[in-house]
């Protein structure tokens, strides 16, 4: 059977939202996002619509360059390749299509995120936040199960994957060649909405 993976990648912005969290929570990682390929160019999370507004978010492609990143110095962080099947695979991808296809459908938990804080929360079928939404995808895809509801989980626990740490360190200075993995062009995915390809930057997205 090919092997195949799909890429977690956790990260600790110096944004005031990340430094509460950490302080609230001692993690050291406070944001998670999903890739579906080493460059890390096909990544997904939910997060600021805008990088000057922690509040309004969205569901959101996002890439280390973002203007939210750009200014700064360091972004501490792990990449976790996490070997699938074929099968998880495309399931992985037909759930990231969906939420591409419907995005307007959904928003980001900041409630969620709050309560979650505090030992209580609930699941909200049109709300994520980013970690949720990392574990929502792969538990669906059958990758994994860590035992507990998803608003429980936080980008710290996702650390517990069934997968390997392939790199730590400042993310602005990861480099997927290092890993020898083969670029992805692009990927076709078929999602509820009919045939949607994602492409790298510098290719159209069509659908």
């Amino acid at each position: 059977m090919t092997a195949v993976s799909i890429y977690v990648v956790l990260s600790r912005s110096s944004t005031v939202l990340s430094r509460t969290i950490r302080l609230a929570t001692r993690d050291e990682y406070t944001h998670a996002a999903l890739a579906l390929d080493a460059d890390l160019e096909l990544m997904f999370s939910f997060g600021r619509r805008r990088a000057s507004n922690p509040f309004v978010g969205c569901f959101k492609r996002e890439r280390l360059d973002d203007d939210l990143y750009r200014g700064m110095d360091r972004l501490p962080g792990v990449v976790i390749e996490v070997p699938v099947t074929p099968q998880q695979r495309d399931a992985v991808g037909a759930s990231v299509a969906e939420f591409l296809l419907d995005g307007h459908r959904y928003a980001y938990n900041a409630p969620g995120l709050v309560t979650g804080l505090l030992g209580r929360g609930s699941e909200d079928d049109r709300r994520f936040f980013c970690s949720e939404f990392v574990y929502h995808v792969l538990r669906d895809a059958g990758v994994c199960d860590l035992g507990v509801p998803r608003w429980k989980v936080r980008p710290q626990s996702l650390l517990s994957l069934p997968g390997t740490v392939v790199f730590r360190g400042d993310l602005k200075r990861y480099r997927a060649a290092d890993l020898a993995q083969a670029p992805v062009p692009a990927l076709a995915l078929q999602g509820a909405g009919g045939l949607f390809t994602l492409a790298r930057p510098g290719v159209s997205l069509a659908s």
